[in-house]
Parts: C-alpha cells; sequence; structure tokens
C-alpha cells in the first residue's frame, strides 16, 4: 500500500510533511537505488521543475540524495511536465522527476516521476519506493570517492522540446494570420509554449508569463479561464489557450469566448481522426468524470468511449494495455500516445489547431459535434481523509437516487487523491434534478462527516 503516493504522486504543503526537504532527499535516494542498475552505463537522472518558490530547496535536496547513492542528476529547470517526460526517453536517461503540484496555488509543492521510456511509475513500483525511503539499508549502498554522482545543468533542454513540439504539427500546415490568446499560469509553460505558437506563424497574445514564485495559477491559467474569455472577446481572437502551471492540460475558448473544454477537445480531435482512420480501434479512453455527451458523440461518430477511474495515469495505463493511441480527462489532460507518453496542453492546443487548419472551420462549430449533458460537481472539504464506504448511509443513499434517475444520469463519488475532500458529481438531462441529488448527496456528507 502506498502512503505518500496519491493520483500523481507526492503533493502537500511545502516545508510540511511529506513535501519537506528531508522527506525529497530519501527519495532522491530510493529513486536512484530502484533506476541505478536498469541500464549497463552510469546511470543518470533528470530533473525539472515549475516556477514554485519552494522548488529551488526541493530540487536541490532531491538532487542531494540521488547523488549520494552514486547516480548523477541533470538539472532542467522550468520545464513543463510533459517536457521531462520527453527528455528522460529522448535523452535516454534512466528516470525523471519532476517538482510541481500541478494546478494547485504555490504555497503547495509535489513529486512526480517518470520512468525510462516516459511513463509515469505504476503503483507498484512507487509502493517499493516508498519502502525503501523507510529501510535502513540504503545507507549500506552509498557510494564514496569517486562513486558520488555529478549534477550537471542542461542549456539546451527548452530548444530540444519546442522543437519536438512543432514536428508534432504538419509540415503542410502553418498558424499564419491566426490571433491566439495565450494564458502560461505564470508557470512552467511561460517561455516554450509562446515560442512555439509564434515560430508557427500565430500572432499571439501572451497572459501570465511573468512568474515570480508566488503566483503561479493566480486567477490565471487552465483553472481560471476568465482573463483569457475577456482578452478573446476584446481582440477579436480566433482563438483562447489556457494551460495549467506544469502545462500537463489545457482549456481552451472559442472566438466567441465559450470555453471549450478537455471532452469537447477529446470529441473534436476524435472526429478528425476516425474520418482520417487515424484512431485505433475507434475508441477513446477518459475516466469516470467525462460528461455522457462524449460517449453519446462518440458512439455517433461510429467510435466508442473507454472510462478508468480519475487520473491521467489510468487513463494512460488503459490506452498501453488495449493499444489505444488517444484519451484524456475532461480537465484537460489529453494524450495523444502517437506523440508523447503523458498528457500535454501544448501539444494537444496543437492538435486541435490543426483540425481547425486542416478544416477551416472556427472553433465554435467544431465544438458543436458535442452535446454537453447538465453536470454539477460538489467538493465537500473534511477535516482528515475520508472514503465515501466510510460515511453512514452514503451509498444506500447514492442507490435511491440512482434508481429514480432510470439510467439517464450517473452520480460519482469520490475521494480525492491529492486532498482530504469527498467530491460529488451528478449528471443527467434534467438540470433542476440533477442539483436536488446532488444538494442533498452534499447534505448527507456534511450531518456524518466533521467537515471544515
Amino acid at each position: 500500500m502506498r502512503k505518500l503516493f496519491g493520483t500523481d504522486g507526492v503533493r502537500g504543503l511545502a516545508n510540511v510533511y511529506p513535501m519537506t526537504t528531508d522527506v525529497a532527499m530519501n527519495l532522491g535516494r530510493a529513486v536512484a537505488y530502484v533506476f541505478r542498475n536498469s541500464r549497463n552505463r552510469r546511470p543518470r537522472i533528470l530533473i525539472g521543475k515549475d516556477t514554485r518558490l519552494s522548488c529551488y530547496m526541493l530540487e536541490n535536496a532531491l538532487a542531494a540524495g540521488i547523488c549520494s547513492m552514486g547516480v548523477d542528476v541533470l538539472l532542467i529547470g522550468p520545464m513543463p511536465t510533459p517536457a521531462i517526460a520527453f527528455l528522460t526517453e529522448s535523452m535516454r536517461a534512466d528516470a525523471g522527476v519532476v517538482i510541481s503540484a500541478s494546478h494547485n496555488p504555490f504555497q503547495d509543492n509535489g513529486i512526480k516521476l517518470f520512468s525510462h521510456d516516459g511513463f509515469k511509475l505504476p503503483d507498484h513500483v512507487e509502493a517499493r519506493i516508498e519502502e525503501l525511503m523507510d529501510a535502513s539499508s540504503l545507507e549500506k549502498e552509498m557510494p564514496t570517492g569517486e562513486g558520488v554522482g555529478r549534477a550537471y545543468r542542461i542549456d539546451d533542454a527548452r530548444g530540444r522540446y519546442i522543437v519536438f513540439l512543432k514536428h508534432t504539427f504538419p509540415k503542410d500546415l502553418a498558424l499564419d494570420g491566426l490571433k491566439i490568446v495565450l494564458d502560461c499560469a505564470n508557470g512552467a509553460t511561460y517561455k516554450v509554449a509562446p515560442a512555439v505558437f509564434e515560430e508557427l506563424g500565430a500572432h499571439v497574445t501572451k497572459l501570465g508569463i511573468q512568474p515570480n514564485g508566488t503566483n503561479i495559477n493566480e486567477a490565471c491559467g487552465a483553472l481560471y479561464p476568465e482573463t483569457m474569455q475577456e482578452e478573446v472577446r476584446n481582440s477579436g481572437a480566433d482563438m483562447g489557450i489556457a494551460l495549467d502551471g506544469d502545462g500537463d492540460r489545457v482549456i481552451v475558448v472559442d472566438e466567441k469566448g465559450n470555453v471549450v473544454d478537455g471532452d469537447h477537445i477529446m470529441a473534436i480531435c476524435a472526429k478528425h481522426m476516425i474520418e482520417n482512420r487515424r484512431l485505433n480501434y475507434n475508441t477513446v479512453v477518459a475516466t469516470v468524470m467525462s460528461n455522457m455527451g462524449l460517449e453519446k458523440a462518440l458512439d455517433g461518430m461510429g467510435g466508442r468511449l473507454i472510462r478508468t477511474k480519475v487520473g491521467d495515469r489510468y487513463v494512460v495505463e488503459a490506452m498501453r494495455e488495449k493499444g489505444y493511441n488517444f484519451g484524456g480527462e475532461q480537465s484537460g489532460h489529453l494524450v495523444f500516445m502517437d506523440h508523447i507518453t503523458t498528457g500535454d496542453g501544448i501539444l494537444a492546443a496543437l492538435q486541435l489547431l490543426a483540425v481547425m487548419q486542416r478544416t477551416r472551420r472556427p472553433l465554435s462549430e467544431l465544438a458543436s459535434v458535442m452535446e454537453t449533458f447538465p453536470q454539477v460537481l460538489y467538493n465537500v472539504r473534511l477535516r482528515a481523509k475520508k472514503s465515501p464506504e466510510e460515511i453512514p448511509g452514503l451509498l444506500e443513499s447514492r442507490q435511491g437516487f440512482e434508481e429514480e434517475l432510470q439510467g439517464r444520469g450517473r452520480i460519482l463519488i469520490r475521494s480525492s487523491g491529492t486532498e482530504p475532500v469527498i467530491r460529488v458529481m451528478v449528471e443527467g438531462e434534467d438540470a433542476d434534478q440533477i442539483e436536488r441529488i446532488a444538494g442533498a448527496m452534499v447534505e448527507h456528507i456534511e450531518k456524518n462527516c466533521d467537515t471544515e
């Protein structure tokens, strides 16, 4: 059983357990031990980060732990999470580490891990790493003298990633004349993303490109698209693109300023891929959070939707197991497996732009391929983590409401993977009905739990 690792790595308030330098150093040692014998050469591990103030201390602690096990460190600096996945594989590193809390506020931080092939680690490997962190046996494995690892800074990492991204865009297309509003959330994409879109010919209005260590995700980026929407409307842009703090998710708005979420992007791209026979098995992989409208739209195209539990890592695992090449989350984690091993916000935006340019249709028209079912989501914050199964009468209450929906809706109740939060999602054909049901479920949780 994993204790430190959640849905997407280790995450928490920086300088408070588990996001302390002591934990980071021990984690670095354990990761180095697990991966240092994977190849017949001197091992090396990449470390990248976003723009949070606390990244400096965690980066140094991780590097120290890794070097203490005789493994070299390649320091990439502020770069998007998917860039670390790409560079880990491209540079033949043994593993990649990302210091980021993704879309969380700046005071939080996290650590995510990639294997040498650019994929996130499976649960059993994370469990093994946790086990080693508590083992005194690692002290006997620490080398001395010339066996200690070195740390190197990689200065051309940004350029490598920019070239890779541009190569995923069709060579016979360009973005000449296209007006884009781009919000980088004052995060890891603040230099990479503008360069990619501008070099492909777009006129880019840039937002969220002045990180100061404390303003990452602050009223900007994928979670707060309002400023971008207003700029699109005022400037007459063709679309807006909002990335989150570590660049692995994207939310876009059409030329009218309407939000186009991950479900709609999946529907648009899946249609294009089906028509061009590029969607493996005509199947899209998404999570239980994706709207029923996506399922209905895919069915109308001759495709199908497979659902996993929440977390892009589980989407990727299902894709790898069955050979599917496209999937994602409503939140904007989109995985184009023909190009990369994980969610990549910039890459996903480029694939969407390619459809727009190829079809010569505005985004608002393309987005009409999917009709969104009414959906409500509530987050109930508890004082301590608790699963839905531990709340008296909650599952029985849900069953009663599911019978009321008569198959014309869904109820999902789950624990957050990173916070003491119970998430309640209800969707269906009748907006008033699902609002009433969701409210009743939230009230039940609040009556039977110690909430904040």
